[in-house]
């Protein structure tokens, strides 16, 4: 509905079409989760109206009548996130900061980072953080999990130990760390589910769930 093409159809090759379908799959992938969307994207009424109205200006949607009903709830947790990722943009204007913002909500959903942002692999992720907050993505060298890669950066800021084993070669939990995250995306799920469910036969009048 956003960019008027499916997910998996999206082109990328520009830095400023990745952007649009950076911001399309993760509103898609908090709309999907339900109740709010400002609570669920990370963004104020405001900075969502704004979003919107720049990116995708074709959805006629009003701040005044959509969204004034709903406030992001922003916890210490995602608040710590965002600030690291805000102390260390690399690209100017109000998409760094709005991607700060959904990215910090985004990671405290249970699944890969890449997952819970809607994209369509781990590589868009590495390239999104690559592209915005590239001091921050640098220093991940040995391509640990984005989100204990953040946790970890959030110890070391502190002076705290995040790891007892100096050596993740050693460690019991390295498959928590830098273990694959490949899978199936969830637009590619979501839309596999909608169309078994529309080819499902009607059976003694029960419609297909």
């Amino acid at each position: 509905m956003l960019t008027g093409v499916l997910p998996e159809d999206a082109e990328i090759a520009a830095d400023s079409d990745f952007d649009r379908h950076v911001l399309a799959s993760i509103l898609a992938a908090a709309a999907m989760d339900g109740g709010s969307l400002v609570e669920k994207a990370g963004l104020t009424d405001h900075e969502l109206a704004a979003l919107l109205d720049q990116y995708f200006s074709s959805i006629e949607l009003k701040a005044e009548q959509s969204l004034a009903y709903f406030k992001s709830n922003v916890t210490d947790e995602v608040a710590v996130v965002r600030d690291l990722l805000l102390a260390r943009r690399s690209t100017e204007g109000d998409i760094g900061r709005w991607l700060a913002a959904m990215i910090a909500r985004r990671a405290i959903e249970p699944d890969h980072l890449w997952e819970d942002l809607g994209l369509r692999n781990r590589g868009e992720l590495s390239r999104l953080l690559s592209r915005h907050f590239a001091p921050l993505a640098a220093c991940n060298i040995n391509n640990m999990r984005w989100k204990r890669f953040f946790y970890r950066t959030l110890c070391e800021d502190e002076g705290l130990v995040m790891c007892t084993t100096p050596v993740c070669t050693q460690c019991n939990d390295f498959i928590v760390c830098f273990g694959d995250e490949s899978g199936e995306s969830r637009m590619a799920e979501r839309r596999r589910a909608v169309l078994l469910q529309a080819a499902s036969p009607i059976v003694d009048g029960d419609w297909p769930i």
